[in-house]
């Protein structure tokens, strides 16, 4: 564990701390992951040119993984939502508007998209 904790991003507020996988700010709230922004720097993530995505608990995703819903999801034009523990197969990775970055199908609701913040591996 480093002594200097990066300041958040969002806030610039020095007063952060580590949450399993994450940094979190107090003071506005944010959550990011500290490997997002030191890619460059481990060398690994940046010289391949690839985007790590990770699930809720920090296992690092990849295409034809099995997922399973962490929290239940409302579906807007859906009188019923995705329950959590809803198992999810074959996802795909892609870079998505507003956070989504898994495409996926799901079984009564059809194809959808998902964050990765939502899901664990399966």
């Amino acid at each position: 564990m480093s002594d200097k904790l990066p300041p958040c991003p969002k806030c610039s507020s020095e007063y952060t701390y580590e949450m399993n996988a994450l940094m979190v700010c107090p003071e506005c709230g944010h959550e990011w992951v500290p490997a997002e922004g030191a890619e460059g720097a481990d060398g690994a993530a940046g010289a391949a040119g690839e985007r790590v995505v990770k699930d809720a608990v920090g296992n690092v995703l990849s295409d034809g993984d099995s997922v399973t819903v962490v929290k239940a999801l409302k579906v807007k034009g859906s009188a019923s939502g995705i329950k959590a523990g809803t198992k999810v197969r074959s996802i795909r990775l892609i870079d998505g508007v507003d956070g989504h970055d898994i495409d996926c199908r799901i079984e009564g609701f059809g194809a959808m998209q998902l964050k990765s913040s939502v899901v664990k591996k399966a």
